[in-house]
């Protein structure tokens, strides 16, 4: 770790903050297909539209005690989880790649995780408008930075890896997780089997947990799978050159 990168990473947790509060906002209206655009931000129970002072991330939220000014209502934690969760994230990623163009598209790659994660958990989709036209961008951007047909190899193998699972177990994996999985491949490249199976093996545990509570009919609860990827793909980011490293050197 340079000083260049931990200035640049305190420099972009703010923007990063700001990309969030963003997120929020796409992961709330694309599920119901309304504009990201327009109209501005309003609280869900009273209707009024949230000012600007009352729109700073995490600040508001804290100054408000969580708490809508005009009708009181509860606002969720996940907004300001979110915003604190991407800007962690983009710093994270500036921290780790530096000022390189690698950093950047981390960064990128990292906001969308966190919203199809959000989509995923919350209306159980992984929505089209995000995750395909990131995995284009991903791969063009991954091709150009570091030439070889690696991305796309992997970005098709872990699609197909996933469409197999879910055309042999259509109640357990949905097409979105087979298309969330191209954007992985498509950004991790050869660690993506990382990815995948910390994401898997997380997945099993609240699997475990609902067969212990509901025996059999646990089987047709579906649980969304883009948290637990999420977690493998940032493994896989961060670490997963060295963990494939290490794994080879035992080999």
């Amino acid at each position: 770790m340079t000083s260049v990168a931990a200035g640049l990473a305190v420099l972009v947790f703010a923007p990063g903050l700001a990309i969030g509060s963003f997120l929020n906002v796409v992961a709330a209206r694309i599920p119901l297909r309304k504009s990201i655009v327009a109209p501005r931000s309003a609280c869900t129970s009273c209707g009024t539209t949230i000012s600007t002072r009352d729109n700073i991330p995490v600040l508001s939220y804290l100054l408000l005690r969580g708490r809508c000014r005009t009708c009181g209502t509860r606002i969720g934690w996940k907004y300001p989880a979110v915003e604190l969760a991407t800007a962690g994230l983009v710093s994270a990623c500036f921290l780790r790649f530096g000022a390189k163009p690698e950093a950047a598209l981390a960064a990128l790659f990292c906001a969308v995780l966190v919203t199809v994660t959000v989509t995923d958990f919350e209306h159980r989709i992984i929505p089209n408008k995000i995750v395909l036209p990131a995995a284009g961008l991903v791969l063009a951007a991954q091709t150009v930075i570091h030439p070889s047909p690696e991305w796309a190899i992997a970005a098709l193998g872990a699609a197909l890896f996933f469409l197999l699972a879910a055309l042999a177990y259509p109640g357990g994996m949905g097409m979105g997780d087979v298309k969330l999985a191209l954007l992985l491949g498509a950004m991790l490249g050869r660690t993506v089997p990382i990815g995948l199976m910390i994401g898997m093996v997380a997945a099993l545990v609240p699997s475990v947990v609902l067969l212990a509570r509901h025996g059999q009919s646990a089987r047709k609860m579906k649980i969304p799978l883009a948290p637990f990827l999420m977690v493998g793909a940032l493994v896989a980011l961060f670490a997963g050159h060295s963990i494939l490293h290490l794994y080879l050197s035992l080999s």
